[in-house]
C-alpha cells in the first residue's frame, strides 16, 4: 500500500477537485485565426464607401443619400448591364437591356427588351446612349428599385 501513495519524479499528486478549482485550473485556449483583409489591392478614393463588387469608382463627390459611394444606401441582388434610354426623369434613368430568347415552337432566336428604372446619383452624368450597370437596391419609390453604380463610356448626346 505504501507504493500506490509514493509519487514519481517530476510529477504531482492527484487531490480531490471541487467545482471552483476546475474552473480556475482550466486554462483557454487560443486559437490563432488568420486575419485577411479582402479588399487590401483596391484603391478607393477618399470619400468612397466599399460597395463589396469591383467596379470603376466615381470620380465626382455628391451629398445624396440615395448614392452607394458617398450616401448610406446598401446594394444587393442582381446586377444589370444595359443602355440608358431615357434621362428626362429628375434623378431617374431608363436602362434598357436586350436578351435573345429561344422559342421552341419555331426553333428560332427572338430578341427580347427589358426595361429598368433606375436612380441616377448626382456623382454620374447618365447620358443617353452611354453604357451602363445598375444594381438592385430597397425600394426607393413605386417602380425604381435599381441604383447606377458604374457608368462604361460617353453618351451621345
Amino acid at each position: 500500500m505504501a507504493e500506490q501513495n509514493e509519487v514519481k519524479e517530476g510529477t504531482e499528486p492527484k487531490k480531490a477537485v471541487t467545482g471552483k478549482e476546475v474552473m480556475r485550473v482550466q486554462t483557454p485556449v487560443k486559437i490563432k485565426k488568420k486575419i485577411i483583409k479582402k479588399n487590401a489591392d483596391k484603391k478607393i478614393p477618399l470619400g468612397c464607401r466599399d460597395i463589396g463588387i469591383d467596379v470603376v469608382y466615381p470620380s465626382k463627390v455628391c451629398d445624396d443619400r440615395n448614392c452607394p459611394f458617398h450616401g448610406s444606401l446598401p446594394v444587393r441582388g442582381a446586377i444589370i448591364s444595359g443602355v440608358i434610354v431615357s434621362s428626362k426623369m429628375q434623378g431617374t434613368i431608363v436602362v434598357e437591356r436586350k436578351r435573345s430568347y429561344f422559342d421552341t415552337k419555331y426553333q428560332r432566336y427572338e430578341t427580347r427588351t427589358g426595361r429598368y428604372f433606375a436612380h441616377k446619383p448626382k456623382c454620374f452624368e447618365g447620358k443617353v446612349g452611354s453604357e451602363v450597370r445598375i444594381m438592385e437596391c430597397r425600394p426607393l419609390a413605386k417602380n425604381v428599385s435599381f441604383v447606377l453604380i458604374e457608368e462604361k463610356t460617353g453618351g451621345n448626346k
